[in-house]
């Protein structure tokens, strides 16, 4: 229980509430000119979206209310929507209210009900402001420093980097929100709204702790304070503290992706030995992958490529990332634009660039000799999957069919007088840093069927 000293110093500070948020603007929105601007409010009817809207109306600005009614709560959900529509008449403030199938929402997207009514939110949110194209329409939620420690600590349990650190951002300038709440801990916007006698609706779900944000609001930073009074002062200090040293580590970053994720065409590509010398290098190899949908579960086979043999690959949802030689490959799995491609044992086609390759295993028997140059007919003995499928390079060379001697392939296009185009357009299909098969063009002798060859290759260009 407070003293009253300490009471009447919390109320002073609750009585200053409305001077700390104008402070609080003045100090991180000065670029926003407050009587030209359009100021979206989402409110949902509980407390903190009602002392926001009450704090706005304060500065006699233009504001629309908007509201989600996810109809999650039967006749709960419809109190809130009619109470911010009563809200909305009380201010003399215009609404916009927008009824979500949440529900249906969640399970044709198998996500979560409340990542669900998070996307649809925003989804909504995000629409307002693209159909009005207004640079000075802004964006208002509630979110106070309650919610940014509830934030940071869950995102310290999942796991996440230091971005997961530094919280809710203040003001997303790319998607024009706007959190001005975000310094006030609820202790205070619930005495606040007190003092100034404002009306809020409770939502029964905020009580359930099966919801992760409410465990940690109900059962884990109760705990914490009891061992540490100024959990929460604490929390939000570092917090500050980390924002700042994540702008130095985005820009340690940055100079590292300049060095060391070389763009080539529909690739991107990792110098493995210059990557080792960096300092942290494995937190170095996370923050240049992460972006191509790799999870942190897969760091660790990540990080083994570097030492692996080549072909070793591990797969997110839309890229490959694999060793080839002194490099780490990351490329696209739409292989129609990749210009190096992975082919496993099991694959039967592969669409590429330059066409289609069809792969199929023969018995010897089966097989009959062609001339014909977009087939090749391989010893598959002698083939050790993955295959890679790339672009020629400089500095390539195989033993055509028919020679004991290793020949360039730049001097064999010379001898089939290949035009720079034609040469550009030439792939090849290596296994184990050795050309197996320059495509549409000739195979390597060493791969070639022999009178004892049991079982054939046969890749066609189609």
């Amino acid at each position: 229980m407070l003293e009253p000293a300490d009471y009447i110093s919390r109320l002073y500070f609750y009585k200053m509430l409305f001077k700390q948020f104008k402070n609080n603007w003045k100090e991180n929105f000065t670029n926003i000119s407050v009587a030209n601007a359009n100021f979206f409010i989402a409110v949902s009817g509980g407390i903190d979206s009602c002392v926001l809207l009450h704090l706005m109306h304060q500065f006699k600005v233009s504001i629309i209310i908007l509201h989600c009614n996810f109809n999650l709560r039967g006749e709960e959900s419809l109190r809130d929507e009619k109470f911010v529509a009563a809200l909305a008449e009380k201010y003399n403030i215009p609404i916009l209210i927008k009824d979500f199938d949440t529900e249906n929402f969640a399970v044709e997207n198998k996500i979560s009900i409340q990542e669900a009514a998070r996307n649809l939110r925003y989804n909504w949110f995000s629409e307002i402001l693209i159909s009005n194209n207004d640079e000075q329409e802004f964006l208002l939620t509630a979110h106070n420093a309650d919610d940014n420690i509830e934030t940071v600590l869950m995102n310290v349990f999942r796991g996440t980097g230091m971005k997961g650190l530094t919280g809710i951002p203040l003001w997303d300038k790319k998607n024009k929100i706007i959190r001005p709440l975000l310094f006030a801990l609820r202790n205070d916007i619930v005495a606040y709204a007190t003092e100034n006698k404002l009306a809020w609706v409770e939502d029964s779900s905020n009580k359930k702790d099966n919801y992760t944000r409410n465990f940690f609001r109900h059962q884990i930073i109760p705990l914490v304070e009891q061992k540490f009074t100024n959990a929460k002062e604490n929390v939000l200090h570092n917090i500050s503290k980390w924002n700042d040293v994540a702008t130095i580590y985005a820009h340690q970053l940055n100079q590292y992706k300049k060095t060391l994720l070389i763009k080539d065409k529909a690739e991107y590509k990792i110098p493995i030995l210059l990557l080792k010398k960096s300092v942290a290098y494995k937190t170095v190899l996370w923050e240049l992958v992460k972006e191509f949908g790799f999870t942190t579960n897969q760091l660790h086979d990540i990080v083994c490529l570097l030492d692996a043999d080549n072909g070793n690959f591990v797969q997110s949802n839309e890229y490959r990332i694999f060793k080839n030689r002194k490099w780490l490959i990351i490329a696209t799995l739409q292989t129609n634009v990749a210009q190096q491609i992975l082919i496993e044992e099991t694959d039967k086609n592969i669409v590429f660039e330059k066409g289609k390759l069809s792969f199929k295993s023969l018995a010897a028997k089966e097989v009959a000799i062609t001339s014909n140059k977009s087939i090749a007919l391989l010893n598959a003995k002698e083939m050790k999957y993955p295959l890679l499928l790339r672009k020629w390079k400089e500095g390539d060379y195989f033993y055509p069919l028919g020679m004991k001697k290793k020949k360039k392939l730049s001097r064999f296009f010379i001898d089939l007088k290949l035009s720079s185009t034609e040469k550009e357009n030439v792939w090849v299909i290596e296994m184990n840093k050795k050309i197996v098969w320059i495509v549409n063009y000739r195979i390597d002798d060493r791969f070639k069927i022999e009178p004892n060859t049991k079982d054939v290759l046969k890749i066609c260009l189609l």
